[in-house]
């Protein structure tokens, strides 16, 4: 099999998969006395991915391998051939999920320290649901608090192969330039919406992961702690939690800032951080 045939299988096989595929798998596609040698596999990817500058399709690396999709700039010009409105989801949503990408391993109630209001049952338990986050351990202080963290289908979804290809903080101004830079989509305001700050920088949030790439690495393989269902983090929050109207559900923010945050707590120390508070992304690649 020629280079030009191989280019060919790898782009028919993205095409039918409509979903991201290995290396491994691309090469596990091949007939056994047929298949190329994975570098020869990756070069062939290349190939297409330079040929594909210039159409309205493209083929991206993300978490789980390669996936062929339209180019962004494509996609609202295309909504009409989708007859299923896409999920709607709160700002307050995307700015907890921009909080949990940025600063995990992150409990619930250190989200709410940072937001300063309630974080919605709602918004925990619909990033669980569509996996885009996932509980990572538990905060080694009395009540050991969840601690979240994204997944490989978060970074799937949003188009990313790892944590380190999030847009710099230091870039990302106000909600507008956050929403730009993930590709998130639009999200309509209700009347009388509160702009509430939110903290996301220079917080020295403690945890198990010390670097990017540990935690990309957790991420990948889905280690970190045993799997806990949306259930499981329910039980979590603190007593009284059902209380909290939705209205703060629907709060965004309008600028990123830098602000002071407490000092880690050690496991034998107490603080204010030893339970969760009393709480109430359609992309590229959705």
């Amino acid at each position: 099999m020629d280079d030009n045939e191989i280019r060919l299988f790898i782009e028919a096989a993205l095409l039918a998969a409509g979903r991201p595929l290995s290396v491994d798998q691309i090469h596990g596609l091949f007939e056994a006395d047929a298949a190329p040698e994975k570098p020869e596999i990756r070069k062939a990817v290349k190939g297409l991915i330079e040929e594909y500058e210039t159409r309205g399709i493209t083929i991206v690396e993300v978490a789980s391998g390669f996936r062929m999709q339209i180019k962004s700039t494509m996609a609202e010009r295309l909504h009409r051939l989708w007859e299923e409105r896409p999920p709607r989801y709160s700002r307050a949503l995307f700015e907890t999920l921009a909080l949990i990408a940025y600063r995990q391993p992150i409990t619930r109630g250190e989200i709410e320290e940072i937001r300063g209001v309630s974080v919605s049952t709602n918004i925990i338990r619909s990033m669980l649901e569509r996996e885009w986050v996932r509980v990572v351990g538990h905060r080694d202080v009395p009540g050991r608090p969840a601690m979240f963290g994204t997944t490989k289908q978060f970074l799937d979804y949003f188009g990313l192969k790892k944590l380190d290809d999030l847009p710099p903080l230091a870039d990302l101004a106000d909600w507008e330039t956050l929403r730009v830079q993930l590709n998130l989509p639009a999200v309509e305001e209700e009347p009388g919406d509160e702009a509430v700050t939110a903290v996301i920088t220079d917080l020295p949030v403690p945890g198990r992961f010390d670097d990017a790439d540990e935690l990309d690495d957790a991420v990948a393989d889905g280690s970190g702690s045993d799997a806990v269902d949306p259930e499981d983090a329910e039980a979590e929050r603190s007593p009284g939690a059902d209380t909290v109207t939705a209205l703060t559900e629907e709060r965004g923010f309008e600028e990123i800032v830098a602000t002071e945050w407490p000092e880690p707590v050690d496991a034998d120390e107490s603080g204010d951080l030893d339970t969760d508070k009393d709480i109430d992304i359609s992309a590229s690649g959705g």
